[in-house]
């Protein structure tokens, strides 16, 4: 595909190195602009020793955040001292001359991507990647403990439109907007209104791929996986609940194989006995993992897509994930898992376990459902949503 004129990009993006789907995505966005030889600047935060590397038509500026960083949650920090970068970023981002400046979020680097976007006239692109107004609700549960149920929902409630309202002003002050599901693109543009283009997220199958399972054939035990940060916002305590529901029904051989760090570690390893924790991690040993669960178990209700869900269906693995948020659009109810509430997990799970055959055909679909998805079909159509707001760009 041709982007016309090379697109001269800039891109700030609030996670790089952590492990999430801001830097997942984040990674892959440099590694589709370095394989098609296109301009691109990325800015973002890390501990590279030598902060700028210039190879081709890709150049990365890495710079440290502070002592003074708020820790935000596992690996994620907020620098309220980012400002002492200002004067090197913004000679990095002038003598690279970008034709659009893309941010991820409103943390310290997606306000100074805005502020040098309005300050040297460059179209501003926005891609919403997680739901902040939800998980500062969820996370603000220990202010209402002490209130009744119905006050309780209430003040969680006020928390989450407050952060939305802020965050969609923030969101407001670009030319074009991104986000992973048709549910917050009409969000966004109800509440900004800027259009919003999809942008899901692809998938390696060759990594993630069914030929990785390594399980012993003698182990009949039924594995239950679930990967990703372990806080409450995943509404990981969904899983203690399952593995007594499953134990009601009469299930006994089965195991959960939890991937993932987070500050709710120590309460699962409390509740979930029979778990295997492998904390985190990458590359073919997550592949691994991955192939050798049978049913991946998702229970978050704020993911806005869910790469993991993805990886999972890809290594052959059938889904449950719960009605809200992005999982669901990767999930075909009956073909590659399926879409239910927090009371039917269990239930779901068993209708698996009992029936090899059903098992059997969703292991096929979930694989043949992730082969359609392609990084470079993802940012592919990024760059043909920036060319509209160029073309205006110029013409003003």
């Amino acid at each position: 595909m041709s982007f016309g004129p090379l697109t001269r990009v800039a891109y700030f993006p609030d996670s790089f190195h952590e492990i999430n789907g801001v830097a997942h995505t984040s990674r892959h966005f440099e590694d589709f602009a370095r394989r098609r030889n296109l301009p691109f600047l990325c800015v973002r935060a890390g501990d590279r020793r030598e902060p700028v590397i210039a190879e081709d038509n890709l150049t990365t500026l890495e710079l440290p955040r502070g002592i003074l960083s708020i820790p935000l949650d596992k690996g994620l920090k907020f620098d309220p001292a980012w400002v002492r970068h200002i004067p090197v970023i913004a000679g990095a981002v002038r003598a690279f001359r970008p034709d659009i400046i893309h941010i991820t979020g409103p943390s310290e680097l997606g306000m100074l991507g805005a502020l040098l976007g309005y300050r040297l006239g460059v179209p501003l692109a926005a891609s919403w990647h997680t739901n902040v107004h939800e998980y500062a609700a969820t996370r603000s549960h220990w202010l209402f403990e002490r209130l009744p149920a119905s006050s309780a929902a209430a003040g969680a409630h006020c928390i989450q439109e407050t952060v939305l309202g802020i965050a969609a002003w923030f969101y407001g002050l670009a030319s074009v907007l991104f986000a992973p599901n048709l549910d917050l693109c009409r969000l966004l543009e109800a509440k900004t209104g800027c259009h919003c283009h999809l942008m899901q997220r692809g998938i390696d199958p060759q990594l993630f791929c069914p030929s990785r399972r390594d399980r012993d054939p003698s182990d009949a035990s039924l594995v239950l996986g679930f990967v990703g940060r372990l806080s409450v916002e995943k509404n990981i305590a969904l899983l203690a609940q399952i593995q007594k529901e499953l134990e009601d029904r009469g299930f006994r051989d089965f195991r959960f194989r939890i991937v993932g760090q987070g500050a709710e570690e120590s309460w699962l390893r409390q509740h979930l006995p029979r778990a295997e924790f492998t904390g985190v991690l990458r590359g073919e040993a997550l592949a691994r993992a991955y192939a050798g669960m049978d049913v991946f178990v998702f229970p978050s209700h704020t993911d806005t897509f869910g790469n993991v869900v993805l990886e999972a269906l890809a290594s052959g693995v059938p889904a449950v994930v719960t009605p809200d948020g992005g999982p669901r659009s990767l999930v075909q109810e009956g073909r590659t898992g399926f879409v239910v509430t927090d009371a039917d997990f269990s239930a779901a799970i068993a209708r698996i376990a009992e029936d090899p055959v059903l098992h059997a055909n969703l292991r096929v679909n979930a694989r043949q459902y992730a082969l359609a998805a392609s990084w470079d079909a993802v940012f592919e159509g990024v760059y043909e949503a920036y060319q509209p707001v160029l073309r205006a760009a110029d013409a003003a």
